[in-house]
């Protein structure tokens, strides 16, 4: 039989649910989720085997207006993603923007159907997190964000749950062009170790720390040293902007780096299937934002002064 491949790209507004979906449609976890906004700062790859078709999906950061570097260059990485994919899917929050028609989320999600119809793309729709919505509050919902005739199909899911993940699958299984596949097999992800390890301890940093750190924190993988039993030691940095931001990620006497330490250990542990090693050290930097090998590292593109 003749085989297909390509990328698909997932794009919305902050916590819309990107990761979790990206991660429903693989089968397994190879983005990182947390309740916070933005949390997703750089694309990541999962991929999926359907048959004779390979879709890679890819998991942007949200699209907002940017303020910052750091949100400049995130928001071009998705759109950059979004103009290179094969199948272009929106995804919105149905809730949020059910309750809050006025809301930030809703004006970012209106903005990127604007910025498709001007720019020609056709995309699906998929409203996320439908749970225990009625389809009376659905409906409006799905006729003023089809109005502009941008959406070749709508989809009504529940990444959390998985309901309706299967038929966007399927619609975006058929937009993949004939051609060879582009990852062996048996990979489900790509994305290289040092770096998963790093959005692994992030994404339990946020988890732990969701109402007390702001968003300015990054984690970067500084050593990676393979021993001789298989294990694999590795030295991570956490990166905060103030003192104060340092003691509450140390906690008192250390116990909550402990415990960001040893859930993030455990995960690595199960996705790399191997003993870990994990030492943390927190450093203030307070321009780390500003500093481009902090975007080379998250594989973004570093933006010019405005």
């Amino acid at each position: 039989m003749t085989r297909h491949a390509g990328f698909a790209a997932i794009i919305g507004a902050p916590n819309a649910g990107k990761s979790t979906l990206v991660n429903a449609l693989v089968g397994s976890k190879v983005a990182i989720v947390s309740p916070k906004v933005q949390t997703t700062r750089m694309p990541v790859r999962g991929v999926a085997v359907k048959d004779e078709t390979q879709v890679v999906f890819v998991d942007t950061p949200g699209i907002f207006k940017p303020r910052r570097r750091l949100d400049r260059a995130m928001v071009t990485s998705a759109w950059t993603h979004a103009g290179d994919a094969d199948a272009l899917v929106l995804l919105a929050d149905a809730q949020e923007l059910t309750a809050n028609p006025k809301g930030r989320a809703a004006d970012d999600t209106h903005a990127i159907i604007k910025a498709l119809k001007d720019d020609g793309r056709k995309a699906a729709l998929a409203l996320n997190k439908i749970d225990g919505m009625k389809r009376t509050d659905l409906l409006p919902l799905v006729q003023a964000l089809t109005a502009e005739n941008t959406f070749e199909q709508v989809f009504l899911i529940s990444a959390l749950k998985g309901d309706g993940v299967a038929d966007l699958f399927a619609w975006v299984q058929g937009k993949m062009p004939e051609g060879p596949w582009l990852y062996p097999e048996e990979q489900a992800a790509d994305i290289p170790s040092r770096l998963l390890a790093a959005e692994i301890t992030r994404e339990k940093i946020y988890l732990r720390l969701h109402d007390e750190l702001p968003y300015a924190s990054t984690v970067e993988s500084e050593k990676w040293e393979e021993r001789k039993d298989g294990s694999v030691r590795i030295d991570q940095t956490i990166y905060v902007q103030r003192e104060g931001q340092k003691a509450i990620v140390l906690g008192k006497g250390g116990a909550t780096i402990k415990i960001i330490g040893e859930l993030a250990r455990k995960e690595m542990e199960e996705i790399f299937g191997r003993r870990i090693h994990l030492f943390l050290f927190v450093k203030v930097r307070e321009d780390w934002a500003e500093k481009k090998e902090h975007y080379t590292e998250m594989g973004l593109e570093f933006p010019p002064d405005e």
